[in-house]
Parts: structure tokens; C-alpha cells; sequence
């Protein structure tokens, strides 16, 4: 008998023990988030920034009201010419002043030749925000597809001060994730970046070379 018939015939006259209780993930999870102090708004928040902020994400924090007044000083200071947006914050934008808007309104076929050559940024909604990576939660849909934050160079991402969870395992757990997934569903930290050439760390090699994240802060925000 081989050593491995041997391992085998003893775990099989081996006498049945006890079946071990599941690990209480979500027990252990609130007692880090606890120890860290990340179960506080205001700790996840400037967690939040922090983090972005590592990974050269900038972070404006701005109100409901005024985000497209901020958002218009933004696109005059970083000289942008053109910013696409999803049909949802079109009324918000219509007054806003801000030059060469563009609304993602046709099939994206038709929309390919534009975004890489003539658009210059664009701006997307959020899911939440992780604080102990500095993540933004995007959820891509018809009206917002995937396109929109990854080809223009500036992206500008709106985020709910109110929804910076602080970890993935929470936002998962208050988002309730595991009821409505989309097919994709995406976690961006910072423009984009690879260290392929000669483990490099290089920004902006295939996607936005910034990430300008408007925070939606103060009690009105939801």
C-alpha cells in the first residue's frame, strides 16, 4: 500500500469530530472598522481623501447645490473644451455655463471617433466611496457606459459624502450587492496607472490621467 492509500485509509476510519462553526465575517469586519475608527462619517471621509490623495486622485468637496458651479471652475482651470455627461445630470448642467457640453444620447458606436479624438472630459455619477482604499464604486449602465470613465483624459466623478463606506465588505453589506450585481461593476482608485515597463509605476498609460472626485458634503447630501 502506497503512503498515499495509507493517508487516505486513515482519514477514512478517522471518527467524525464536530463541524466547525462559519467564521462571523461580518462580527469581525465591525470590530476592525471599529478599531480603526472608520465607523465615523467624518473619519471615513478625510480616510477617504487621504487615500485618494495617495493614489494622486484629487478630491473638491462641493454641495448639492453648487456642484455644477464648482465643476464649471474646474473645467476653466484645467483648460476643458468639451465634457461629456450622461443624460441624468443634463438639467443640472444646462445653466451651469460650462463650454462644449455634450450628452451621451446616441449608441456608442456612434459616439467612438469622438471620444478618442474630441472629448476632452467627462463626468459620471458614483455608487459610494471606499475609505480604507480611497476607491470609487462605479456601476455602469445604458445611459453611463463604461466608456465615459475610462477614454477622456479628465474624468469627474460625483460622490455622496454619505455613501463613503468603510471598507468593500461594507459597502457590499449596505448596498446589498448580492441582490442587484450589474454586469459590471467597477472599483477605481485614482487615475488610471500600470507598471508593465520595467515596473514603472506610469499614470494615464490607458485611461484618464486625472481623477477629479466632486464631494457632495454637508447634511443635505444623500
Amino acid at each position: 500500500m502506497s503512503a498515499r492509500d495509507n493517508i487516505l485509509q486513515r482519514l477514512r476510519q478517522a471518527p467524525p469530530g464536530p463541524r466547525p462553526l462559519p467564521p462571523d465575517v461580518w462580527g469581525q469586519q465591525a470590530a476592525r472598522t471599529d478599531a480603526a475608527g472608520a465607523g465615523d462619517r467624518g473619519e471615513r471621509i478625510r480616510l477617504f481623501c487621504e487615500k485618494m490623495a495617495f493614489w494622486r486622485g484629487e478630491v473638491v468637496r462641493t454641495s448639492r447645490d453648487d456642484w455644477p458651479e464648482m465643476l464649471r471652475e474646474l473645467c476653466l482651470a484645467k483648460g476643458v473644451r468639451s465634457l461629456l455627461h450622461g443624460e441624468r445630470h443634463a438639467a443640472a448642467l444646462a445653466g451651469s455655463g460650462i463650454a462644449g457640453l455634450r450628452c451621451y444620447d446616441r449608441p456608442v458606436e456612434e459616439w467612438k471617433a469622438e471620444l478618442f479624438r474630441d472629448i476632452d472630459a467627462s463626468l459620471t455619477s458614483t455608487r459610494g466611496g471606499i475609505a480604507e482604499t480611497g476607491t470609487l464604486i462605479i456601476w455602469p449602465d445604458a445611459s453611463e457606459p463604461r466608456l465615459l470613465s475610462l477614454v477622456p483624459p479628465i474624468h469627474f466623478a460625483l460622490l455622496d459624502a454619505g455613501q463613503i463606506h468603510a471598507d468593500l465588505l461594507a459597502a457590499i453589506g449596505a448596498q446589498e450587492w448580492s441582490g442587484n450585481l450589474p454586469t459590471n461593476a467597477l472599483l477605481v482608485s485614482g487615475p488610471s496607472k500600470t507598471a508593465d515597463i520595467q515596473v514603472t509605476l506610469a499614470y494615464g498609460a490607458h485611461g484618464p490621467k486625472e481623477l477629479v472626485v466632486l464631494l457632495l458634503d454637508g447634511e443635505d447630501a444623500r
